[in-house]
């Protein structure tokens, strides 16, 4: 059983201020949605979580379940969103086909990376190039890679290792898939027993995506501590083209007024050795106290 220090941890206050700083700083252009956006390039946020909080915000209700059914639904690998509906959550409707598939983003390509290799009895076709007489090659399928299982696999036994990163990238596969990764790779680091993990995201929907973001990564960070055997140390958060929609600007001083409270913190119900055996009802979240819930539309 980990042991934390005392809360006195107000992670809302980083998040409020980029908004602050986006409303202040922005430039309005337009993007796909139709709905035009304020936004900003390149932006941080660090939340230190080494007391057992976590950046659920309390400046406005978060819908937690599904923030946590959501990164559990990204480890089981499967890209329909029945697993999702099954429990409650629609978040996915807006992006799934007629079979509820979203395609192969996200948790396929953390959990099933496709690989493809030489058929080994291969014939050659016509040259394609006269010159120098080469040849078209015939691929078939690989075994596919398991990004999270190496992950932990490095946690537990090569943690100095540099290149304990998780990609949802993958440039041949994004025409495939119902939205490209936004959140779109995350890099690990451990030091003095602390487990640290640094998230990049390509697009950030300030107001509705971001607050589920960064607690859904905070989670995924406890995940993988619990299961290697560290304790939590850092989410760093690194957005891109960071925006706030112009039909949230009215939420967005609404929620910039509020007081935060204190942070709640994360347990865990049981101990859990294998990241494939998390439950929803594992996560425990205690002394959470928030502001009410601030509605707004998604802009898809």
């Amino acid at each position: 059983m980990s042991h934390y220090c005392p809360v006195t941890q107000f992670h809302d206050l980083p998040y409020l201020k980029m908004l602050q700083h986006i409303m202040e700083y922005g430039v309005d252009k337009p993007n796909r949605t139709g709905i035009g956006a304020r936004s900003i390039f390149s932006y941080q946020m660090r939340f230190d979580l080494s007391d057992g909080t976590i950046p659920l915000l309390t400046t406005k209700k978060m819908f937690t379940k599904g923030t946590i059914v959501e990164l559990l639904w990204y480890l089981t690998g499967d890209p329909n969103i029945k697993y999702l509906n099954d429990r409650g959550v629609h978040i996915w409707d807006e992006w799934a086909d007629e079979n509820g598939s979203i395609g192969p983003g996200y948790g396929y390509q953390w959990r099933k990376w496709p690989t493809f290799q030489p058929m080994a009895n291969k014939q050659k076709r016509y040259p394609f190039n006269e010159e120098d007489q080469t040849y078209d090659t015939w691929y078939t399928e690989g075994q596919s890679i398991d990004q999270i299982a190496q992950l932990v696999d490095k946690l537990k036994h090569k943690q100095d290792d540099r290149r304990m990163i998780v990609s949802a990238w993958n440039v041949a596969y994004l025409d495939q898939m119902g939205l490209p990764p936004c959140h779109m790779v995350f890099q690990c680091w451990v030091g003095n027993g602390k487990l640290s993990l640094d998230m990049t995201q390509r697009s950030c929907d300030s107001f509705l995506g971001i607050p589920f973001n960064i607690v859904q990564y905070s989670m995924l960070l406890r995940m993988l501590a619990e299961v290697s055997g560290l304790q939590p140390g850092e989410f760093i958060w690194n957005g891109k083209d960071v925006h706030i929609y112009e039909n949230h600007f009215d939420q967005v001083r609404e929620q910039v007024l509020r007081v935060p409270y204190r942070s709640p913190i994360l347990r865990f119900a049981r101990k859990v050795d294998d990241i494939d055996d998390f439950k929803v009802e594992d996560f425990i979240i205690e002394q959470y106290e928030s502001h009410p819930a601030i509605k707004a539309e998604v802009a898809v």
